[in-house]
């Protein structure tokens, strides 16, 4: 666990001297009692940073004439703390975790899961991932603090720097809505993505602040401290110049901040507006001149009017074009249709499961549903120990094949469905691949004495397709399949046929192992012996000599 405060502690924004070192909220400045002045009638105007997300509202004219955005509260900005250090030093309710989609201890912020011990990454992995723009809250285990929020920031690129403003912003606040759903009432959050993400750091910081100031003036009942948390010294520097345009602590620095602010900061959230985004309904070029009401010009609606409309619809129906409409079906009654599609798949007289070759019914899946039903499998395989299924040698990474490509090797003759659980088998897979379908990649199945084996059906083969994704159809080379049998053969024609046919139309037979190394040189695959010996009996050793100590296959002169 964490130890006492050391002697040295911190004050004014100075990190202590002891990294791990406990710090309570009294040791730390409010930002109302500190005697930090940004002097912005000295600065250098060559010292500002870029901001390509908003312009600055420009000082011409009288401050005067200005209605402030952010008028002076010193109720809010008593709640307002500024500290030069890591967030999770700090004893407070909730520390801010910046991390990816995955809550991964990698791609965390550094030295978090250090100080909080192995239980916060185990915790993590059970979560389920996160969305971009939200939040999900953990116990804090060794940390100080009594919770981690744990949030995803996006990726910034100026094109759509709107949508990446706007997640942003949807961050902090997601971060301090679980806060009081929690019953929490202290929270410290460093800069959400910066760096990492390529975010600019100043548009950034306009985001983090403006957006826990517009929280505050409707929450601020229910949370008592707000640390923002700096570790450069840049960041310190522009949080230091921005915190009074925000959070103004007398009518000089609200004068100053009429000036200083950019020309948009959002809306009552903090969320960028843009106007031009309405809803624009024209008449369909082939409308009828005797259509009632015809209008001259378009009718803009504005997006908080569409209500309003309604009130109209009989008139509206007239001007909307039917395959605009055809592409808006209502949500829950398209799950419906699927859910009846589904029920009647199963409920009906299923001739595949007759003929033992597994369900094969049901409602095919969408592109959404697939990567959601890959993420859930995908986060269950990272948080489990799959040894056993490992050391079966069923499924295992080779080299790669001739033209570079990396190449996945699948054994036939280990697979014995008496011995394997197939629910922890299809998590490996998916554990297993995921590296390799994200580009290019190519699989070797040894069929070699696997004839008699029990096999699994074509319903389970069309559910492990599903949950693979359509990614892993689009980067699939081939399947090089050596030593296919008839029966072998007939199952991929029926998996072509009622499966997938994009990916079995992708197998390559191979009848003897050099030609297979045609494909894929010897030196990148590991072989079991038996396969060796299978091919020894099947070809008689025509044409191959195969070294009995290395296993190595030379060509017969």
């Amino acid at each position: 666990m964490y130890r006492p405060v050391a002697t040295t502690t911190t004050r004014g924004g100075v990190p202590t001297d002891s990294g791990d070192s406990v710090v309570t909220l009294d040791q730390v400045p409010r930002w109302i009692d500190s005697d930090i002045r940004y002097l912005y009638e000295n600065e250098d105007p060559n010292s500002n940073y870029a901001d390509p997300l908003s312009s600055a509202s420009g000082s011409e004219g009288n401050a005067n004439d200005i209605v402030s955005k952010f008028p002076v509260d010193h109720e809010i900005n008593s709640k307002i703390y500024l500290w030069r250090g890591d967030p999770w030093n700090l004893e407070v309710d909730a520390v801010v975790n910046s991390t990816n989609e995955n809550l991964d201890e990698v791609h965390s912020s550094p030295g978090l899961h250090a100080a909080a011990g192995p239980g916060l990454a185990e915790e993590c992995a059970t979560l389920g991932g996160c969305r971009t723009g939200m939040a999900k809250v953990t116990n804090a285990y060794d940390l100080p603090a009594r919770r981690v929020i744990h949030t995803v920031g996006p990726k910034y690129a100026v094109k759509y720097h709107t949508a990446a403003e706007n997640a942003l912003s949807h961050c902090y606040r997601s971060c301090l809505e679980l806060l009081i759903e929690n019953g929490l009432q202290s929270i410290a959050m460093g800069c959400i993505y910066t760096e990492p993400k390529n975010y600019p750091r100043e548009p950034a910081a306009h985001v983090a602040i403006r957006t826990v100031r517009r929280f505050l003036e409707k929450q601020k009942d229910k949370i008592e401290a707000v640390v923002f948390c700096t570790t450069t010294s840049s960041d310190t520097e522009i949080y230091k110049r921005l915190l009074p345009l925000y959070f103004p602590r007398d009518n000089h620095e609200e004068e100053i901040a009429r000036l200083k602010l950019p020309a948009d900061v959002g809306d009552e959230n903090g969320e960028t507006t843009i106007a031009e985004r309405k809803i624009r309904i024209k008449p369909l070029p082939n409308s009828k001149s005797s259509s009632p009401r015809t209008p001259q010009a378009s009718v803009d609606l504005s997006v908080s009017n569409v209500g309003l409309s309604r009130r109209s619809s009989s008139y509206l129906d007239a001007f909307l074009d039917p395959a605009f409409m055809s592409l808006i079906k209502d949500p829950d009654q398209r799950r419906r249709e699927q859910w009846e599609k589904t029920a009647q798949a199963q409920n009906s007289w299923n001739c595949f499961k007759m003929l033992g070759y597994g369900d094969l019914g049901g409602p095919p899946l969408s592109a959404a549903e697939e990567y959601s039903l890959h993420s859930r499998y995908l986060a269950k395989a990272n948080s489990l120990n799959l040894s056993e299924i490992a050391e079966m040698k069923i499924v295992y990474r080779g080299g790669v094949d001739s033209e570079g490509r990396p190449v996945m090797v699948v054994v036939g003759a280990h697979f014995l469905l008496r011995c394997l659980d197939l629910e922890r088998f299809i998590l490996y897979v998916v554990k297993e691949f995921e590296p390799l379908i994200q580009k290019p990649y190519s699989i070797v199945y040894f069929h070699s004495a696997a004839s008699l084996q029990m096999q699994p059906d074509l319903g389970w083969m069309k559910r492990l397709q599903q949950i693979l994704g359509r990614k892993h159809q689009r980067n699939l080379h081939a399947i090089y399949v050596l030593h296919p049998t008839y029966g072998l053969k007939s199952a991929i024609f029926a998996m072509q046929l009622f499966v997938d046919s994009v990916v079995w139309k992708k197998v390559v037979y191979l009848d003897r192992l050099l030609q297979l190394f045609r494909y894929v040189p010897r030196e990148q695959l590991t072989i079991p012996d038996f396969v060796f010996q299978h091919d020894l009996e099947v070809n008689g050793g025509k044409g191959l000599i195969v070294d009995p100590r290395t296993k190595y296959v030379y060509q017969r002169p």
